[in-house]
């Protein structure tokens, strides 16, 4: 095929993303992990998997970063998962020095690429890889609220008994409890969910949304979600490598909109083949903008402690 798309964190969450996007048939995939044999092990199931499944993309196993040459797009799923009790920002100091080697290696092997990060706490992460890898704005961006707006929709047709596919939702701020879920602009067929729910069901959601994350990492009890994330993911990656100008939420550095500076955090943006082509700027109520600040606020004191 004429793209190739890098995986980088062959557990859950880059394997499934590796599925899914073998499944689209848009790239080759180079799984790429630390651990030897597993990335080459994932790939080959994979690859063996492709006659039934049908798909025709060429799957790759590697411990090497020099497999990344000629990426079009780098997903960073890399990382340690959260565990029970444990916040994104508890993975803060693992993850991201596991992420400077990370960006070492692909700066090093495919310095004109663009970079998915997945890794959490997403934001934090995001912004450390912006920083490290020296690359244009639109060039990095963060996998955040197009996750956080699916679970938020999945529980909107669950509440409803609706189709999953009727509905759309959006999602901004950080990715983690200070997220900030519109219901105005959440909507089944086009319906917004005020208008088929009270106000206390759309809070209730609101706030489960903003503890889904949290909500699987208790039932599994040793481990986080990756069905989700890894479809979230391929949703992102799908919009740039097709250039297909889809609006999104992303986590992406602002400079100035919504009154906000240097900061990566999910807003709205059109994701195409130049990355992130526009960043859109919603006209917020009062309420929603001083969440949204709040949100930024939380992770501007992390990245403070981090020496930014």
């Amino acid at each position: 095929m004429e793209k190739k798309i890098a995986v980088i964190g062959a557990g859950n969450v880059g394997a499934s993303a590796a599925l899914y996007l073998a499944e689209a048939n848009i790239a080759d995939i180079v799984l790429l992990d630390v651990v030897e044999g597993m990335p080459q092990g994932k790939a080959l199931d994979l690859t063996e998997a492709g006659p039934v499944r049908g798909y025709n993309s060429r799957l790759t196993g590697s411990n090497d970063y020099k497999d990344l040459k000629s990426c079009d797009l780098v997903v960073v799923t890399a990382g340690v998962a959260r565990t029970p009790g444990m916040s994104r920002e508890d993975l803060l100091s693992k993850n991201s020095g596991i992420l400077d080697k990370v960006v070492e290696g692909i700066m090093g092997n495919c310095p004109e690429t663009m970079i998915l990060v997945v890794s959490n706490p997403l934001d934090i992460m995001t912004y450390h890889t912006l920083k490290k890898s020296r690359l244009a704005k639109n060039r990095v961006f963060g996998q955040a609220g197009v996750l956080d707006s699916t679970r938020f929709r999945s529980f909107v047709s669950m509440e409803l008994g609706v189709a999953l596919t009727d509905t759309q939702a959006m999602v901004m701020g950080g990715h983690g409890d200070t997220m900030v879920p519109l219901p105005r602009y959440t909507t089944v067929a086009g319906i917004p969910i005020a208008e088929l729910m009270p106000e206390e069901r759309v809070q209730a959601l609101i706030e489960r949304t903003r503890k889904g994350g949290g909500e699987i990492v208790q039932l599994l009890k040793s481990g986080s979600a990756y069905y989700a994330p890894g479809a979230a993911t391929v949703d992102m990656v799908k919009a740039v490598i097709r250039d297909e100008k889809k609006l999104l939420p992303a986590s992406v550095l602002l400079d100035g909109q919504y009154g906000l500076k240097d900061i990566c955090i999910g807003v709205p943006v059109v994701l195409g083949a130049g990355g992130v082509e526009k960043i859109i700027e919603l006209d917020l109520g009062k309420e929603e903008l001083a969440a949204l600040h709040k949100s930024a606020e939380t992770y501007r004191e992390i990245l403070k402690s981090m020496g930014y």
